[in-house]
């Protein structure tokens, strides 16, 4: 039984069969109430003078290690980055998802994690993960960069030629950017049109190759802004 949400109430390990072989046993599930209580003492201490990123950095390493849950431990430590640096007005938006830089890299994201359990050598662990904010902050300007001039494209080039349903066309495109994959019913909730002028909107969108049907149904048709999408991936 997972218990999604709250704390393990058994052992749990990484790697391996089971605890004999495993690489990696986490403390005791009688420990983890007291050991989450002192990391969050940690994340929200003002006294001690420790970079928000340093500070960051540290709190992933000992959440991964308590590793408090018997499920999604990867997932909530990694979110803890986001939700951290937002808190702190590092990030207005939560934009920066260090997940696929610790998935390319997933052998050194666990030798590092490994050696300051075995080598206390928290330095290279900072040093890698502040390798980790640099480059997705960097992959993050260019997705936004592209984002934008994908944008005026569209604007410059695309939606004019929506003529007389251009001003739903231009409603239904920005929601795009929150909602890139929608159906017809989506498509009349966002700009209040009928069922057939919301289908013929989506028609227009698609002939002018904004958004893709990705179905191949004649009935419940599903479409995706794929340009948008894809930049992501």
């Amino acid at each position: 039984m997972k218990t999604p949400g709250e704390f393990r109430i058994s052992q749990n390990w990484i790697g391996g069969a089971g605890i004999a072989d495993a690489v990696f046993i986490p403390p005791s599930y009688k420990e983890v109430p007291d050991l989450m209580s002192d990391l969050e003492l940690f994340l929200h201490n003002e006294i001690i003078k420790v970079p928000h990123l340093i500070r960051i950095a540290i709190a992933h390493y000992q959440f991964e290690t308590i590793h408090p849950f018997l499920d999604g431990n990867g997932r909530i430590g990694r979110l803890l980055i986001t939700l951290y640096l937002v808190s702190a007005a590092i990030l207005k938006k939560p934009l920066l998802y260090l997940s696929d830089f610790f998935e390319k890299n997933k052998s050194l994201y666990y030798d590092n994690l490994t050696n300051v359990r075995t080598k206390n050598d928290l330095g290279q662990w900072i040093k890698f993960f502040l390798t980790g904010i640099i480059q997705t902050s960097e992959k993050a300007v260019t997705t936004l960069k592209s984002i934008v001039d994908l944008k005026l494209e569209i604007e410059e080039k695309k939606m004019p030629e929506l003529g007389k349903r251009s001003k739903y066309g231009r409603i239904l495109f920005l929601s795009l950017f929150s909602k890139p994959v929608l159906n017809v019913k989506d498509v009349q909730d966002i700009t209040g049109l009928s069922p057939k002028a919301a289908y013929s909107l989506v028609e227009s969108f698609i002939n002018n190759g904004i958004l893709k049907e990705t179905t191949g149904y004649q009935r419940n048709r599903v479409f995706i802004f794929e340009e948008y999408v894809k930049m992501f991936r």
